[in-house]
């Protein structure tokens, strides 16, 4: 099976199907395989907080066109998973160049089945965009075709429980997502000072519950199959026995009485209004924060949700972030580096996610109080670093830096460090810098050794100037010594016949080349192309 997700968060996605038992589990882009039988089918889509949708593939061949398509899809046996009176539609997803367009596949697609049922039993399968009885989902990455069947029918995004929403709301899948990315589980108090309609606390609650993101789903599209089997379903449903107590809060606020007023309604449609305390305040208005907590925000962009002062916005959650939650993690999806600079803090992660078509940064900051300078070496007193990027156990094991100098000295020299003698005495040695006899020292060596010598002896004339230095007179460009008087060549006079080039220079007769020079009304100048008088 596949489970499809959004990009970044592959590894949570993964994770969650491990722990309810998924076998074969790898991850691609945007998606997960794994292998199980039907009640893993149904509790991928009962239990994942980050699938979008689970599909169920059934083939999988090569085609370079679509009339290939057609030809490979109606060799399908379909009648184990439709009949001529049911209704079905087609998803097509199509990375490929030989394939122009997802909807002239989707539409080859659809007329191979229906000419299926038609050449065999003389009637056809109609066509439902909505709410059809079976959901077929088409995959093309250049010729590699796969035919799935989807489990899921509407994007499990779609958890049920949001009845309002406010203008560009978070996709439920990612904020589940952002939030399983901090390691948070319920340890602590959830703080999320914008929270529109409510998607972040709501999530954060049902995660902190571990309560099932489906249980208010009403129905699945694996509902509609022939071997659909409703004991099953409802044995997972009713099973909560993994679900657990939550001793803090979920707190959300916002500065529109609006958004809170849908968000309470999403809320107390949850059921969770025990866990998730929502109230009408400004961020710039918090003064203090619940403790021990997490603060996790999803603030405007500029782009869908727009600002009158965007950047002054970024500087004054740097400014409370600093002062009211020194203690807390603080984890901020945004969409521009300008916006994340004008926080002020050092991020202590940073996670590529997408939020709808928008490339954006999920950044982690920790804080506390006072300099980052005094907070680092508290942390050093106590025997603990803090990290910087992700784990040491989860970063990649790279060669050492130094092992191919190492190993390029050893091939050339046969010593495995500089004091390690193993080459014969008198015998020749080919450094990596090339090649030099025994006991021969080099020009920097030398210089060195006479310099010190020098200072021994005597270290400054009567004069202050270092005896190492040439006492002779100093030499021009031409090897002419200049005069111990130093205004000039050797008779110490200025030589009035010199000329020098140059606009605003000095000429022989005295008189400057352009101030100086007397007016010539005869004389013409270049302007625009043509002379003027």
């Amino acid at each position: 099976m596949i489970a499809k997700t959004l990009y970044g968060l592959e590894d949570i996605l993964a994770e969650e199907l491990v722990a309810i038992g998924a076998n074969d589990v790898e991850t691609g882009r945007r998606m997960v395989s794994f292998s199980g039988d039907q009640a893993m089918l149904y509790k991928a889509n009962f239990q994942c907080r980050t699938a979008l949708r689970i599909l169920k593939p059934i083939a999988h061949f090569k085609a370079d066109h679509a009339d290939a398509v057609y030809r490979e899809v109606k060799n399908i046996e379909w009648e184990q998973y439709l009949s001529p009176g049911k209704t079905f539609a087609i998803d097509a997803v199509i990375y490929s160049e030989k394939f122009n367009h997802s909807k002239f596949v989707a539409y080859r697609t659809k007329d191979a089945i229906a000419d299926y049922f038609d050449d065999k039993y003389g009637k056809r399968p109609a066509v439902r965009v909505n709410n059809p009885d079976l959901y077929l989902n088409i995959h093309i990455s250049h010729n590699d075709c796969t035919v799935s069947l989807d489990s899921s029918g509407e994007s499990l995004h779609k958890r049920g429980y949001r009845i309002s929403q406010v203008d560009a709301p978070l996709n439920e899948v990612l904020a589940a997502g952002i939030i399983l990315k901090t390691g948070w589980r319920g340890e602590s108090n959830f703080v999320d000072p914008m929270c529109g309609s409510g998607t972040l606390p709501v999530e954060a609650a049902m995660i902190a519950l571990n309560m099932a993101p489906g249980i208010f789903r009403k129905e699945y599209a694996f509902e509609r199959w022939p071997d659909f089997d409703r004991e099953l379903l409802d044995e997972i449903y009713n099973d909560d026995s993994a679900e657990r107590e939550f001793d803090f809060k979920c707190y959300g606020s916002d500065i529109s009485p609006t958004a809170i007023e849908k968000a309470t309604g999403n809320v107390r449609s949850a059921g969770l209004s025990k866990y998730i305390e929502l109230k009408t305040v400004p961020f710039q208005q918090y003064t203090e924060a619940p403790r021990p907590g997490i603060l996790v925000m999803n603030p405007p962009y500029g782009e869908r949700i727009s600002s009158d002062d965007l950047f002054g916005l970024y500087s004054m959650i740097g400014e409370r972030l600093k002062h009211v939650f020194a203690g807390y993690e603080a984890w901020i999806l945004s969409y521009r580096d300008e916006c994340f600079d004008k926080i002020g803090l050092s991020p202590k992660h940073k996670i590529k996610l997408i939020n709808g078509d928008l490339e954006c940064e999920y950044r982690c900051y920790e804080l506390f109080e006072g300099k980052n300078k005094d907070y680092k070496k508290s942390l050093k007193e106590q025997g603990d670093r803090p990290e910087r990027g992700l784990p040491k156990e989860r970063l990649p094991r790279q060669k050492p830096a130094g092992i191919d100098f190492r190993e390029r000295r050893r091939e050339l020299t046969g010593r495995t460090s500089p004091n390690d003698e193993r080459k014969k005495p008198g015998e020749r040695t080919k450094t990596f810098r090339g090649k030099r006899e025994d006991g021969e020292s080099s020009r920097n060596k030398k210089f060195a050794e006479e310099r010190v010598a020098a200072k021994d002896r005597k270290p400054f004339d009567h004069n202050g100037k270092s005896s190492f230095r040439k006492s002779s007179g100093s030499f021009d460009r031409d090897d002419r010594p200049f005069s111990k008087s130093g205004r000039g060549r050797d008779d110490g006079r200025f030589n009035k016949e010199r000329k020098t080039a140059g606009r605003g220079h000095t000429f022989s007769s005295g008189r400057n080349d352009k101030s100086d020079r007397p007016y010539d009304r005869n004389r013409k100048s270049f302007k625009n192309k043509r002379y003027e008088d």
